[in-house]
């Protein structure tokens, strides 16, 4: 995989959430749970990513602060639609409040090398799972950026308020040899959201979770249940690909949709389906996952949307004229605009055409201010959509930053994702979750 450069930015993007989760998923609940969530700026050395996933040496993450073990302890976690296993970090010493404590906790139970659930199959193992000196089960997890974390699969409560799930399989993982120490403290652990069978939203035995990103006023909305309030817009659905035969490069775990086509303004590039279809070996699928900041497309797909922005944005957009400046390894489209502007120019509307439905990409979504980076008197701005190829990742991912006011459902039932324009910081308010 081609490095990632290592940007020393300093993010101030910060989102605040809210996670409402409905009564009849929480196993012992009888009334609907309110919880916060927030995004943070997370390292790849604080949450690696699994090696077929992009890895990136800074991003905003989505994270749930719950209570884990008897007695609860508070813990916080990514929210990653592209992973299955959750897991905590669990190094016993030095304590921090980054640290879950399993001999705290008298609901913690290591799962044994003998058990089925440690012969379970998953992309997330990079390696086979293996017996301990103490013949438990035994798992790590390598990472793209040279990172890797390991411990015991084990089992234990987790709390949503006064709601508890018990027996929830995760892996409880020594912090390992992060790249960055110090971000270890800055969150607990990964809450893995996709399809696969130990994934967090399928040990629940919910049929479908949504969430809502806003945009800059820090607030949203994800919920598990049913989405059925008489201000949300009918959503328009694409149905997941399903492929039964294992191929190397395809995770059949994931939210794979299938992208049809890309338009700028209305006109659509000159590129075949085929070009947006996984081959036969499974390369190629679009995956939405809510653990990648912004979008990544093939280099074909990438070349010519680059070259037909560029094209429709001249005289309007000052490119930057650095070719050494690639922001986070795969963004190398990137612009100077007057600091002293309050608002970007006009500019041409990206819509991703999947089967069934289009997710319009506009206005300040299309351009990322760099934190940090100027040029004399300008700041600089990135293109939201990337190279995957640079990264040697052979996939296209649709990132939560192309998500924002959008309420966006991953109905596992129907094996569909829905989405429908909305005003998420409204949709908080509505919902009584406004801060």
């Amino acid at each position: 995989m081609a490095s990632v450069h290592r940007l020393l930015l300093q993010l101030n993007q910060i989102f605040l959430f809210c996670i409402f989760i409905q009564a009849n998923l929480c196993r012992s609940s009888t009334k609907s749970v309110i919880l916060p969530l927030k995004t943070k700026q997370i390292s790849s050395g604080s949450i690696p990513k699994p090696p077929n996933k992009l890895s990136f040496h800074h991003n905003v993450s989505l994270t749930v602060s719950l209570t884990v073990g008897s007695p609860p302890q508070q813990v916080t976690m990514v929210i990653d639609t592209g992973s299955e296993l959750s897991w905590l970090n669990c190094k016993k010493t030095p304590s921090t409040p980054s640290t879950f404590n399993p001999l705290s906790s008298s609901s913690y139970s290591p799962i044994p090398c003998s058990s089925p659930t440690c012969r379970t199959r998953t992309r997330d193992f990079t390696l086979p799972v293996s017996c301990d000196p103490k013949k438990l089960c035994h798992a790590t997890l390598s990472y793209a950026d040279a990172t890797s974390v390991e411990g015991n699969l084990a089992s234990e409560t987790f709390h949503i308020e006064n709601s508890g799930l018990p027996g929830m399989v995760f892996g409880c993982m020594d912090s390992g040899s992060t790249s960055n120490p110090d971000e270890d403290a800055k969150t607990t652990g990964l809450i893995g959201m996709n399809r696969g069978s130990l994934s967090f939203i399928s040990q629940m035995g919910s049929p479908k979770f949504s969430y809502c990103i806003s945009g800059r006023d820090s607030s949203g909305v994800l919920l598990f249940g049913e989405a059925t309030f008489p201000w949300l817009r009918p959503l328009n659905y694409t149905p997941l690909v399903q492929i039964s035969t294992p191929l190397p490069y395809f995770d059949r775990v994931a939210y794979t949709v299938q992208l049809e086509g890309i338009k700028v303004s209305g006109r659509v590039l000159p590129l075949p389906k085929s070009i947006y279809a996984p081959d036969h070996t499974g390369a190629g699928q679009t995956m939405v996952d809510s653990g990648t900041q912004f979008t990544f497309l093939l280099g074909p797909a990438y070349t010519a949307l680059k070259n037909e922005f560029m094209k429709q944005t001249k005289g309007v957009l000052t490119v930057l004229d650095d070719p050494n400046f690639v922001f986070q390894g795969a963004m190398d489209l990137c612009y100077r605009v007057e600091q002293s502007r309050t608002s970007l120019p006009p500019l041409p509307t990206v819509n991703l055409m999947f089967r069934g439905v289009e997710m319009s990409v506009a206005g300040e979504k299309l351009l990322y201010r760099v934190p940090g980076v100027t040029r004399g008197r300008d700041a600089v701005y990135c293109f939201t959509f990337g190279n995957s190829d640079l990264l040697g990742i052979e996939a296209y991912v649709i990132g939560h930053h192309h998500q924002q006011n959008l309420w966006m459902e991953f109905d596992i039932a129907r094996s569909r994702v829905g989405l429908a324009e909305v005003r998420c910081d409204l949709a908080s308010q509505r919902l009584g979750l406004g801060i």
